[in-house]
């Protein structure tokens, strides 16, 4: 083992997926699966069809606890903490000073003095930090090092679920709440990362291995990589931070208006007091301040277009640049994210990919690129 593969971290699951065949890569600083024996297709297949299991134990979980944690919190993000209902989960974005995203996250109400906060694996000893340096004085700031946390994503997930905790099946998109699943105490919400009905399951990492067997022996469940979980997010149309926002990136810029909620737009109740609130505002209220737009794109012909390609207008001026993509197992076809001048973001918009220097067409998308299935009751 080289000195680089011993530096890094590894999951509760680790002796599992090696059990089960993986072949494992680094990512986010961990030893993650990237993909198992029967392989990357044959894995998005299945979630989109039954259920997948993921090890997404190297995300981050924290608690904000005290009277004061959601308007605290809303000081950070530019989304409504305090009117989220208890049981509720909301999708959110932590910004810098300049209103780029220093990470995306997920955050749920369970108390009134309480929340519970998931953030990306590779930003959370940052993101631990910022909170804490930010609002540590106004509210308890807790990390859950020792917790780990399975994705069981797919049209099938519930009644695999269901089956170890009855009355999981209840539960709608966004809520969630405290389960035993066959004797193991466990924290669920019906959310995910794939586009799929679904629930992710924050357990103690001592019990994270035998609620994996638990769930990989329904006749459902098969275990899913990292491959896969990209395709499938990519396909959903979901972001990975990273690739498709950093942070020089403006929510409005990713097009991710929708998580800002009237209450903390201009003219709300509680209209910014969130970092970068001037600009991302202006950009909200004045689209055409916005230098860029990030937008779906399908290939006109059967050629994949990766990351970081050049994106040109028919006559050859370069407009853009693609954030991720791949030949999308659902559609069958090429699909990427770019952020494109915005001029040239219209649904239906051709455009060229400047894939190994040869102009391959592609076709500006409305994403979602596969209809989300998510179970709103």
């Amino acid at each position: 083992m080289s000195a680089n593969a011993s530096a890094l971290l590894s999951t509760p699951l680790n002796a599992l997926h090696i059990e089960l065949g993986a072949r494992m890569v680094p990512f986010a600083g961990y030893s993650m699966p990237v993909q198992y024996p029967q392989g990357l297709i044959a894995e998005h297949k299945h979630t989109r069809a039954a259920a997948g299991l993921f090890d997404v134990s190297h995300m981050g979980q924290l608690r904000l606890i005290g009277p004061d944690a959601a308007a605290a919190f809303e000081t950070l993000v530019p989304v409504d903490v305090i009117d989220l209902a208890i049981g509720k989960q909301r999708y959110g974005l932590l910004l810098n000073d300049e209103g780029g995203i220093v990470d995306d996250l997920m955050f749920f109400r369970v108390s009134e003095q309480e929340l519970f906060v998931i953030v990306n694996g590779a930003c959370k000893v940052a993101d631990m930090a910022l909170i804490r340096e930010r609002i540590g004085q106004r509210c308890q700031v807790l990390p859950l090092p020792d917790q780990g946390l399975l994705a069981l994503q797919g049209p099938q997930a519930a009644t695999a679920l269901a089956r170890l905790a009855p009355g999981v099946e209840q539960l709608v998109f966004m809520t969630g709440g405290d389960f035993d699943v066959d004797g193991i105490a466990c924290f669920i919400t019906r959310s995910g990362y794939t586009g799929e009905d679904g629930f992710e399951i924050s357990v103690a990492g001592h019990e994270a291995e035998a609620l994996a067997r638990k769930l990989l022996a329904q006749p459902e469940v098969q275990p899913i990589g990292l491959g896969a979980r990209n395709s499938l997010r990519l396909e959903a149309g979901l972001c990975l931070y990273g690739s498709d926002l950093d942070a020089t990136t403006t929510p409005p810029e990713a097009g991710l208006n929708w998580a800002i909620q009237k209450v903390r737009r201009t003219g709300g109740a509680r209209a910014g007091g969130f970092p970068g609130a001037d600009k991302v505002l202006a950009q909200i209220d004045n689209p055409a301040t916005l230098t860029r737009k990030r937008v779906g794109l399908v290939a006109q012909e059967r050629i994949p277009v990766r990351e970081q390609v050049e994106i040109s207008s028919l006559a050859g001026q370069v407009v853009g640049v693609t954030t991720s993509g791949l030949l999308a197992p659902t559609v069958d076809k090429p699909i990427a994210m770019a952020y494109v001048e915005p001029a040239l973001a219209a649904i239906g918009t051709q455009l060229h990919a400047m894939v190994r220097g040869k102009p391959v067409p592609v076709e500006v998308a409305a994403m979602p690129f596969v209809p989300p299935r998510y179970f709103r009751g």
